[in-house]
């Protein structure tokens, strides 16, 4: 069976590009706009990783972690972070937010695949 996973992104061509890295892996892939609209996908579709944005509006990133992990269905679900953002603060507060891994924007293809099977299994 095909892993799904739920990417959040408030650019929709971040959100297309990480789709399409996904799917050509054979992966299923669900798409959110905000924090809140992932929150709601993630508490309600079975996801096996989720990829989210930092800075989106109406929910950001770490809000959205910070949510869904205080939720059943966000128990042992690997999330990974997708951002512009580099500074080792806001690693700590998603570390401790119970983020999985971080990866800086631009990113490559591969290396997101690499992440995502490695954190899945798929």
């Amino acid at each position: 069976m095909s892993k799904t996973i739920l990417t959040i992104d408030d650019s929709a061509s971040i959100r297309q590009m990480v789709a399409m890295t996904l799917k050509s892996a054979g992966l299923n892939v669900l798409e959110a706009g905000n924090g809140l609209e992932g929150y709601n996908k993630a508490t309600t579709e079975t996801v096996h990783a989720v990829v989210t944005d930092l800075n989106m509006p109406v929910m950001n990133g770490l809000e959205f972690l910070k949510k869904f992990r205080q939720h059943p269905a966000g128990k042992g679900i690997p999330v990974i972070l997708l951002t512009t953002e580099s500074d080792e603060e806001l690693k700590r507060q998603a570390r401790e937010s119970g983020a999985t891994g971080w990866i800086v924007k631009p990113f490559k293809q591969d290396q997101l695949l690499a992440v995502i099977r490695k954190v899945t299994g798929a």
